[in-house]
């Protein structure tokens, strides 16, 4: 069975808000008329002239004279009509999108990336977008997986790397189905499955060297999920970051082994502040809780995966944004051509896959700006080079 569908929106290229709209298709035609052929006919009454010979029977010589004959008639057809206009052709059925994502569409961190991500897509190609979110029991969330497969969906995303298990025994029962998986590099050699994956290091170490110079305690806690995937990549890039920028800088890393578990995440931020962290940082879901603990001690905070502004309009320093529409255009390019999937795609600065987005009410030091904008410089043309993790 299949759980139900949270939030289900259509995109249109020409619409400004992709949420909640219905798509209908009507296709053009037009009545196809037969093309006339101008013809011309000709009717040319042909007569030999013919006098009346005078003979001797009956004795009479009178010869009576035939009318001449009438000069040939010329006919022609009605001028030509114009033809008609070939009928149009039906329009393109959208292309049809299903996500299953662990937390909600809103969640301003992982699953809200993608959701965000799809609607930008929907800003220059007809689609249909669905989403199943919240679905963090991967036996659900394989449900939900098959339930789109079934419907015809032309790319299901897999947008958990705890759903890869199940993902691959759908994919084998749908191979005309294309799936995605992310994070991961990992397609499992199907030809039916694309992966994902992000270099969130580099923002990490963007935000680190930010928060290595926003300090004066020194000291620096991060709230993380489980070190894995792109939860660890961040973490290790924003260690290395606020290292590299301030040797004296103390860095303490707090994994609580649960990507949703918004209490375990405020408990978290509250140790790292009573022992003397004045930033904080985090990745995942269930930051909305250490960000609760960063709003009421006045500390600022470092947000990735999704612009998390709104999680606290005076504490948010900068967040690193994924950018998935810069994969996800070139895996419906593919499906249209065919090819269905059989390939990995990393987003990063250099693709322009990764963005550092600025809260402009935090009031941030123009010299810290200008030291951001220069590492995200220096890590785009090489010469700062990101830990790719363990």
């Amino acid at each position: 069975h299949r759980p139900p569908l949270l939030a289900r929106s259509t995109v249109r290229a020409e619409q400004t808000d992709h949420r909640n709209t219905t798509h209908h298709n009507t296709p053009q035609h037009t009545n196809k008329g037969s093309n006339m052929k101008a013809s011309k006919t000709r009717a040319i009454a042909s007569a030999a002239a013919a006098f009346a010979l005078v003979t001797t029977a009956c004795g009479s010589d009178d010869a009576a004279d035939e009318p001449a004959a009438e000069p040939p008639v010329e006919t022609e057809a009605a001028a030509d009509e114009p033809a008609a206009e070939p009928a149009a052709e039906p329009a393109a059925e959208p292309m049809k999108i299903g996500i299953v994502a662990p937390s909600a569409e809103n969640d301003l961190a992982w699953s809200q990336s993608m959701f965000d991500s799809v609607n930008r897509v929907g800003e220059g190609r007809d689609i249909e977008v669905a989403i199943s979110g919240g679905l963090f029991v991967v036996e659900d969330a394989a449900a939900a997986l098959r339930g789109y497969a079934e419907d015809g969906f032309d790319l299901v995303i897999a947008h958990g790397t705890q759903f890869g298990g199940p993902l691959q025994e759908i994919a084998d029962d749908f191979p005309e189905v294309a799936f995605a998986l992310g994070t991961s590099t990992d397609f499992f050699g199907k030809d039916n499955i694309f992966a994902y994956s992000v270099d969130a290091g580099q923002g990490g170490y963007v935000n680190g060297v930010m928060a290595a110079q926003l300090t004066a305690s020194n000291v620096i806690g991060v709230v993380g999920p489980v070190p894995a995937g792109d939860a660890k990549l961040y973490i290790d890039g924003f260690v290395a970051g606020a290292e590299a920028q301030n040797p004296d800088a103390e860095v303490n890393v707090n994994y609580i082994d649960s990507f949703g578990d918004v209490q375990l995440a405020s408990e978290a931020a509250k140790a790292h502040v009573a022992n003397g962290a004045d930033v904080l940082t985090g990745t995942a879901q269930m930051v909305v809780g250490a960000t609760g603990v960063a709003a009421e001690e006045g500390i600022p905070w470092f947000g990735t995966q999704s612009n998390q502004t709104d999680l606290g309009a005076d504490i948010v320093v900068s967040s690193q944004v994924y950018h998935w529409e810069i994969v996800l255009e070139q895996m419906l390019d593919k499906i249209t051509a065919g090819t269905l999937g059989g390939e990995a795609f990393v987003i990063s600065f250099e693709n322009m896959g990764l963005e550092m987005e600025y809260n402009d009410g935090f009031g941030l030091d123009a010299s810290v700006r200008e030291s951001a904008d220069a590492t995200v410089a220096g890590i785009s043309e090489g010469t700062i080079e990101v830990p790719a993790g363990e």
